[in-house]
């Protein structure tokens, strides 16, 4: 009989054998519940945490059906302390009610000894009243706070107190799009429409889908949209975003251009639906000014407010957002991985995982390309691996990022990639400028005005271009369908969320059934190479694996000639 694919130690940490026939059926389930924290190669490193355990029991995971799961793939019995600390957590879950109490809010609870002693705590006395009835209280106003003071105490809250509704909005999907490509939803795209909108009761409402680029995000949050029927306010990741928000509403309901507005820099139009950007929320003339644009979320009277890539939340909006817990909240992304820690105050101030689908599942449907991922490993020079060997540990990652190694296998890889779509995206400005100028491609920064991104999308989209050169503006929102490689030449450190967007940029499906291609170049025996591990942890939990070649291989394979450089 073949051992059980899982050790589970008293830490809470799960230890996943990936040679195991069960593999793939055990990954699958423990990523609803677990964090992967390590991947090596045979054996991969899970962690049960609160939140990931409160995401489960928001899915509708069953407590005895996990633990039974857990002991039945389990090659050696259960610590008890981790089953009584998993049941503990996800009994946690729901054990907390905000309901409405006349003109406060009632924080009930099923086992009403715990509830005093929890509200002793010196972070809620000053924010909880017990009325003569004996019913613990807090004002309206308090709403997020007393979510987030709990939660970080280790106690979720059911939110049932209710929603403002917001103005009314009727509109329809379109049967057909505007452009003339048939447009229906996806089974799944409806399901987690309607798994946020709960039948409109208070169950639903706030929360978060968590959806693999190119699976259609937009469109799930149009369709909860339509389904509240109300005011609704986007917020989104950068000027091009907000306007491919409003081309695909406009392209996908019967709302007319004068009731979709877009609130940037360049226009501050406030309508019924209104698309603005995170930066213009967060803009100040001074560091110790105040914001000039957060009043925002209080100014189009919305019923509904959706997050789009909910992971990047930037903090202001994290504290206006515990000021308006009366209004609605959808989270859009591909991974609900922060870098920052503060998943618990998505889960608390947005709300709990609503809908989520594993990437390879989606692939398997046709929904997503399948798609190919590489590590290149490319040595420095002698010159650069003496500065490396010299330089403090942030430096190091900079030196062995910008390794000039990495221009050869770049052409080599455009070279072999010749007739396909291809971005380069990385991180460092000169390294992209050199880039862009050896292989005479288009480049676009964080600095290229909008027009002009908009500009040379479009002509990718055409085929005019196929080659472009990206900084991470490119890790998110833009709408490039028919590209199918990615060269990666640096990152943000160990971002796990980052890689997940890279990869998404080609794995929307493409014409004739073909396949996407992911190239992650890095510095061979470096801190970049150490940081690219982590940086694979969330694509590894989704199915994919990344086969190592160096670069000599790449470059055997076929350089560039002379001529392809400028």
């Amino acid at each position: 009989m073949t051992e059980a694919p899982l050790i589970i130690q008293q830490d809470r940490t799960v230890l996943l054998e990936t040679q195991h026939p069960g593999y793939e059926a055990a990954r699958d389930r423990l990523q609803r519940f677990c964090e992967l924290e390590k991947s090596p190669e045979y054996v991969h490193f899970y962690k049960l945490t609160p939140v990931s355990v409160w995401n489960a029991a928001a899915l509708g995971e069953d407590l005895e059906d996990l633990c039974a799961w857990l002991q039945a793939n389990s090659r050696f019995p259960v610590p008890a302390p981790v089953l009584a600390q998993l049941r503990e957590w996800f009994q946690r879950y729901g054990l907390l009610q905000l309901v409405p109490h006349g003109a406060r809010l009632a924080l009930t609870c099923d086992r009403a000894d715990g509830l005093a002693e929890l509200l002793a705590h010196p972070t809620l006395r000053d924010l909880v009243e017990f009325g003569d009835d004996g019913v613990a209280t807090i004002d309206p106003d308090a709403r997020g706070t007393v979510k987030q003071v709990l939660v970080k105490l280790g106690y979720p809250v059911d939110d049932r107190a209710g929603y403002r509704r917001g103005g009314a909005l009727e509109f329809t999907l379109r049967p057909a799009a505007a452009q003339g490509r048939p447009f229906a939803l996806r089974d799944y795209q409806l399901a987690a429409a309607q798994a946020f909108h709960a039948g409109g009761s208070d169950r639903g409402g706030c929360g978060v889908i968590v959806l693999p680029c190119g699976a259609g995000k937009t469109v799930v949050a149009i369709a909860a949209m339509q389904l509240l029927q109300t005011n609704t306010l986007v917020l989104t990741t950068n000027t091009v975003a907000v306007r491919q928000w409003i081309r695909e509403v406009l392209d996908k309901t019967d709302l007319r251009p004068d009731q979709v507005g877009e609130y940037t820099g360049d226009s501050k139009a406030i309508l019924p639906v209104t698309v603005a950007t995170y930066q213009i929320l967060t803009h100040r003339k001074q560091k110790i000014d105040a914001f000039l644009h957060l009043d925002l979320f209080d100014r189009g009277d919305w019923g509904l407010i959706v997050y789009d890539e909910v992971h990047l939340l930037p903090a202001p909006v994290f504290r206006a957002t515990a000021g308006i817990q009366a209004r609605r909240r959808l989270g859009l992304t591909a991974t609900l991985v922060r870098e920052d820690g503060r998943a618990d105050e998505v889960f608390s101030l947005i709300g709990p995982k609503r809908y989520e689908l594993p990437w390879k599942q989606l692939e398997r449907q046709g929904f997503l390309a399948s798609a190919q991922c590489l590590e290149v490993r490319v040595p420095m020079a002698e010159a650069r691996a003496r500065r490396y060997a010299t330089a403090g540990a942030r430096q190091q990652f900079k030196i062995a990022s910008d390794n000039e190694q990495k221009t050869d296998v770049v052409g080599a890889l455009l070279h072999k990639h010749a007739a396909d779509r291809v971005l380069v995206i990385g991180q460092y400005l000169e390294q992209l400028q050199q880039l862009a100028a050896v292989f005479q491609t288009p480049l676009i920064t964080g600095q290229t005005p909008n027009q002009e991104r908009e500009r040379l999308y479009a002509a990718f989209r055409r085929g005019e271009l196929t080659r472009l050169v990206v900084s991470k503006v490119g890790n998110f929102a833009i709408d490039l369908p028919d590209a199918n490689v990615a060269i990666q030449v640096s990152g943000t450190f160990g971002s796990r969320q980052e890689e997940a967007q890279r990869l998404g940029r080609v794995l929307r499906p493409k014409q004739g059934g073909g396949s996407a291609v992911f190239y992650t170049v890095v510095s061979a025996g470096s801190r970049e190479q150490e940081f690219a591990q982590k940086r694979q942890l969330f694509l590894t939990e989704q199915g994919y694996a990344y086969a190592i070649v160096t670069a000599a291989e790449v470059l055997a394979a076929g350089s560039a000639p002379r001529e392809e450089r400028a």
